[in-house]
C-alpha cells in the first residue's frame, strides 16, 4: 500500500543535509557555547554561524536574532516581552481573531495582568483588512500582532500594508511567520515589521527549536530568568545541535525557495481543483489564490474531520484537521468560525500540507482514496440522511 505524508505543517521531515550538519554537535563537539575554554569555542562558533544563516533567510541583522525552543516560545516572548517593556506607554494590544493559540493565549494572559486586548475580524477567506487594524488602534496601543499566514487555511496576510498602518501610529508590529518563514519570501526590512517568529520544523529542520527576530532598538523583557544567554534576552543553555540544524535548514530554504514554491503550488492547485470535482458538498477554505504554496484545505459537509483522518490514516495517508496544537481537542476551529462558517461545516475540516518529497502519484492516490472514504462516512451520517431525504422532497 502506498504511503503518503501530507501533514507537513505539523512537522516536516528532517532533510539529510540538516541531519548531517547536526551530528558533530551530538558527539565530539559537546561543549557549552558560554564556556571560555576550547571545548566551548566550537559550539559557540557553530551557533553564531547558524544565527547568520537564519538572519539571511529573513533579511535581518545577525545580532537581532534570538534562539528559542519553538515557534510557540517565540510568540510568547514577543507578545508578553514587547508589551510588558512598553507598559509605561500604554496597555492595549491588538491581535487578529485567527491567530495561533500561542498568540491568543499570550494576549489573554496580558489581559489578566491589566492589559486590554482587541481582536480584529477576518473576511470569509481569513484575511485581515488593514483598515480594521487602523480602526482598532488607540493612543494607548503598544503592540499589534497579525500572523503572516494562517496554518489552517493558508491565507497570506497583507502584513506590508498593516506595517504601514502601525508605523504611522508608532506602534510595534509583530508577525507570527511560523507558517511562512522558509516557505515563501519574507524580508523584515522591506515589509517593515518590528518582530517576527519562526520555527525550524516548518522548513525541514529539527523540532524543538525556533527563533525570534526583534528589530534593533525595540525593547523586550525576557520571560525566563537565569543566565545571560542570547544577550540576556533568553536564559538557558542553548540547544546547539538543533540550532545548527535550524541554520542549515534556513540556508537550504533560501537557496531552493523558488523551485520549491513552483512545484508545491502545482500539486496544491491540483488538489484545490479536483477534490471539489470528485466529491460533492465540499467547501474550499482560505483564499483561492493568495495562499501558501503547499496548502490545500477544505470542509467536507455532513461528516467530521477526525473520522476522515482516521480512515485516511488506515489507507496510509497522513493529513490533519487543522492546527496540530488543537488536533485532539475535537472542537470546531476558531479560525473557521471567525471566517463565518457554521460549527457543523467547520467540524468537517481537512487539511493537506504538501512537502517537497510529494509527487503527482501521491495526489493520484489521495484523489482515488478520498471519495470512497467520504461516501462511507456519509452513509453513516444522520445529517447526510436528513439532507438527502429533504433534497428528494421528503418530510
Amino acid at each position: 500500500m502506498r504511503e503518503v505524508y501530507l501533514d507537513n505543517t505539523a512537522s516536516a521531515p528532517l532533510l539529510p543535509e540538516v541531519r548531517e550538519a547536526m551530528m558533530p554537535y551530538l558527539g565530539d563537539i559537546f561543549g557549552n557555547p558560554s564556556s571560555l575554554h576550547n571545548w566551548g569555542d566550537g559550539a559557540r562558533e557553530a551557533m553564531e554561524a547558524a544565527r547568520g544563516q537564519v538572519a539571511q533567510l529573513i533579511g535581518a541583522s545577525t545580532d537581532e536574532m534570538i534562539f528559542t525552543g519553538s515557534g510557540t516560545e517565540s510568540n510568547n516572548l514577543a507578545i508578553k516581552g514587547l508589551a510588558l517593556a512598553q507598559q509605561n506607554k500604554g496597555k492595549h494590544v491588538v491581535v487578529s481573531a485567527i491567530e495561533h493559540f500561542s498568540v491568543l493565549h499570550s494576549a489573554r494572559t496580558l489581559a489578566k495582568w491589566g492589559f486590554e486586548v482587541s481582536e480584529v475580524p477576518v473576511d470569509k477567506y481569513g484575511a485581515v483588512d488593514p483598515d480594521d487594524v487602523r480602526r482598532n488602534l488607540r493612543d494607548d496601543t503598544v503592540l499589534v500582532s497579525i500572523m503572516h499566514a494562517n496554518g489552517e487555511v493558508g491565507t497570506i496576510q497583507p502584513i506590508g500594508e498593516i506595517a504601514a498602518v502601525t508605523r504611522e501610529r508608532k506602534v510595534l508590529f509583530h508577525t507570527d511567520a511560523v507558517a511562512t518563514a522558509g516557505t515563501i519570501p519574507i524580508n523584515v526590512t522591506e515589509v517593515g515589521v518590528d518582530a517576527l517568529s519562526l520555527a525550524a520544523n516548518q522548513f525541514y529542520g529539527p523540532k524543538g527549536v525556533g527563533a525570534l527576530w526583534v528589530r534593533k532598538g525595540a525593547r523586550i523583557i525576557p520571560l525566563l530568568d537565569g543566565g545571560i544567554q542570547e544577550e540576556g534576552r533568553r536564559a538557558g543553555t542553548e540547544n546547539v545541535p538543533a540550532i545548527v540544524g535550524l541554520g542549515k535548514a534556513a540556508e537550504l530554504a533560501k537557496a531552493h525557495m523558488t523551485e520549491r514554491m513552483k512545484r508545491l503550488s502545482g500539486l496544491r492547485d491540483r488538489l484545490l481543483r479536483e477534490v471539489p470535482e470528485r466529491i460533492e458538498h465540499v467547501v474550499v477554505t482560505g483564499h483561492p489564490r493568495n495562499r501558501l504554496p503547499g496548502h490545500a484545505s477544505f470542509c467536507v459537509e455532513f461528516i467530521e474531520g477526525e473520522s476522515m483522518l482516521m480512515l485516511l490514516s488506515s489507507k496510509r495517508i497522513a493529513v490533519s484537521s487543522g492546527s496540530a496544537c488543537t488536533s485532539r481537542a475535537l472542537k470546531a476551529s476558531h479560525v473557521l468560525i471567525a471566517m463565518g462558517l457554521s460549527h457543523e461545516i467547520a467540524q468537517g475540516s481537512i487539511l493537506f500540507t504538501i512537502g517537497i518529497d510529494n509527487t503527482d502519484q501521491d495526489m493520484d492516490y489521495v484523489l482515488e482514496t478520498m471519495p470512497p472514504v467520504v461516501d462511507r462516512l456519509r452513509q453513516m451520517s444522520p445529517l447526510y440522511a436528513r439532507f438527502t431525504k429533504a433534497s428528494k422532497g421528503g418530510n
